[in-house]
């Protein structure tokens, strides 16, 4: 597996334009040398409105989830795509597309 894979996602409107996500990643190669470093919210042409940046490996937690709270998404966007980094080959791996709600 070269890239980590989102797994889940949960959306949560926060206010009129901004929105929390709990996000879900496998990456069976969580090691200290090499591991998934981020994950972000983008729309479907590719702009990135939110990025969370991971500092350590999950290697005893597999899969993991964490939070990226208050992204800021323009209200014509209805639907973001959620996509996770590796450290050593960038971002790839299996998306999962979120329907924003309250849109």
């Amino acid at each position: 597996q070269r890239f980590p894979d989102v797994v889940a996602v949960v959306a949560q409107a926060r206010g009129a334009d901004s929105f929390d996500f709990d996000v879900t990643v496998s990456s069976t190669y969580d090691s200290a040398r090499r591991y998934a470093d981020a994950f972000r919210a983008m729309g479907k042409d590719g702009k990135v409105f939110g990025e969370r940046v991971l500092f350590h490996d999950h290697a005893g937690e597999q899969p993991f989830t964490r939070d990226l709270y208050g992204v800021t998404i323009p209200r014509g966007v209805r639907i973001v795509v959620i996509q996770a980094r590796d450290q050593k080959h960038g971002y790839g791996g299996k998306t999962v597309d979120v329907a924003l709600p309250g849109r």
